[in-house]
């Protein structure tokens, strides 16, 4: 790697991090805590890359790309934030970023994706559209690999004309992310129009949903549910629209190309819905985002008007064990009723079971039938993972990223069998008592005595 970085972040650890990593690459760094100082950097034409944060002591990363752009055309920046937000990552792609990572980052993927800006020269900057102040109303928050996928593929394709298809559990804010791919394109200020199969009764039905949409977005919400004559409808509607045409996209919770092969779904709608498909995980997929949306969630109470509430670590942990049949959807009202039913400030864990003990259970989890092997579900996984990038590529280093998403809940359940006595659990997974505590390190396992499961 060769060139010269700038780096912004008021975080010393992270400035000490990545100047010791880029100068050990091979690059020359300079490092600072002021977007000031980082523009005045630019505009003397020092650096051929820029990592910023977001929110600095002195201002905001995002609001500095346009000036960054207009100083030096074709200088790439990479975004990094903590604010794991998708408005974060639009704003990044609007603001014509290079790359965005959220935070805590990893290290090594943040290095490829710096030395691909040095050696690609950035694409052309796009006009940048006005955004809609939505960041408080949004519950689209997450800092795991999927949400992250799935904000860039929002970003991408949200001023394209191409149907959005938006599969995903009840619960998972199917509706919320059409809504937010309406109110951050160019048809914001035109009509979002949620269409019902009574919408479309009587021969006037179908033209009078266009004709309110006005060539702003259509949402057939659920359309796995309609009836085939319903459907039928829908598919002449799309097929009479002509110029200055309504974005169309549709939700589902089923998977919808199951349904057409088993010829409970007309093939005529899928491909005609289906220009992008974007698949919301369930909140058991992403579990680590399940401490950011409760945070949401309490704060919104509390703007509200209802009492300051936190989760206590033991309350935390239920939450992350539970499997939120319900999801977001769900998480939000059990939060609601913490915030009204909690003793004290923080919320212990004893609240936090009495709360889940009245919430339904879920089966354990399965990729499809009951016989379906671990390699199925890992599969289906990988595909999804795929999906989410829209048809490009995900960043290089995919193999040993995959590796580590299986084996650190590996380790970690094997800790869990053997009460967190290494030498068993090393002789549990077959491998050298050396290797598995290097394992540990390498994967930022925290080790501490657990009980047995076994």
């Amino acid at each position: 790697m060769d060139g010269t970085v700038l780096v912004a972040d008021d975080d010393r650890t992270i400035r000490t991090v990545l100047t010791q990593a880029l100068t050990r690459a091979g690059c020359k760094v300079h490092a600072t805590s002021s977007l000031v100082t980082l523009m005045r950097w630019v505009e003397e034409g020092k650096g051929d890359l820029v990592i910023s944060d977001v929110v600095m002591p002195d201002g905001n990363g995002l609001e500095q790309l346009p000036k960054i752009s207009a100083a030096r055309p074709g200088l790439p920046v990479i975004v990094i934030s903590a604010q794991n937000t998708i408005m974060t990552a639009i704003q990044a792609a609007e603001a014509d970023a290079y790359d965005y990572l959220p935070k805590p980052f990893d290290l090594p993927d943040l290095m490829k994706r710096a030395a691909r800006a040095l050696e690609v020269k950035r694409r052309a900057p796009a006009p940048k559209a006005e955004t809609a102040d939505r960041s408080n109303e949004l519950p689209l928050v997450g800092r795991t690999p999927a949400m992250q996928s799935l904000y860039r593929l929002v970003a991408r394709m949200m001023n394209t004309p191409l149907p959005v298809l938006i599969t995903g559990e009840s619960g998972t804010g199917k509706s919320l992310i059409a809504r937010a791919i309406h109110d951050l394109s160019d048809r914001r200020s035109l009509p979002f129009v949620v269409v019902s199969p009574s919408d479309l009764q009587g021969m006037d039905g179908p033209s009078s949903v266009i004709a309110r949409a006005k060539g702003g977005s259509i949402l057939f919400d659920e359309v796995s549910d309609m009836t085939d004559d319903v459907q039928a409808k829908i598919v002449r509607m799309l097929d009479s629209l002509g110029e200055n045409a309504p974005r169309i996209m549709a939700t589902s919770q089923t998977d919808l190309m199951n349904r057409m092969e088993n010829g409970e779904f007309r093939s005529d709608l899928f491909y005609r819905l289906s220009g992008v498909t974007i698949s919301v995980p369930s909140l058991r997929e992403r579990v680590d985002d399940i401490s950011l949306l409760s945070e949401h969630f309490l704060a919104r109470s509390e703007r509200d008007g209802l009492p300051h509430r936190r989760l206590s670590n033991g309350a935390l942990d239920l939450a992350r064990a539970y499997s939120w049949p319900g999801n977001v959807r769900q998480l939000e009202n059990a939060m609601r009723r913490l915030v009204v039913t909690a003793a004290e400030e923080e919320i212990t864990r004893s609240e936090m079971e009495h709360i889940l003990q009245n919430q339904p259970a879920m089966e354990p989890l399965r990729s499809g039938d009951s016989g379906d092997k671990l390699s199925a579900s890992v599969a289906k996984h990988l595909r999804r993972y795929f999906d989410l990038h829209g048809g490009v590529l995900p960043p290089a280093g995919l193999y040993n990223r995959i590796l580590r998403e299986v084996e650190t809940p590996l380790i970690e359940i094997a800790l869990d069998a053997t009460g967190g006595n290494q030498a068993k659990c090393a002789d549990l997974l077959g491998i050298n008592r050396n290797t598995l505590r290097k394992k540990i390190t390498e994967l930022d396992i925290r080790v501490t005595r657990r009980r047995k499961l076994m």
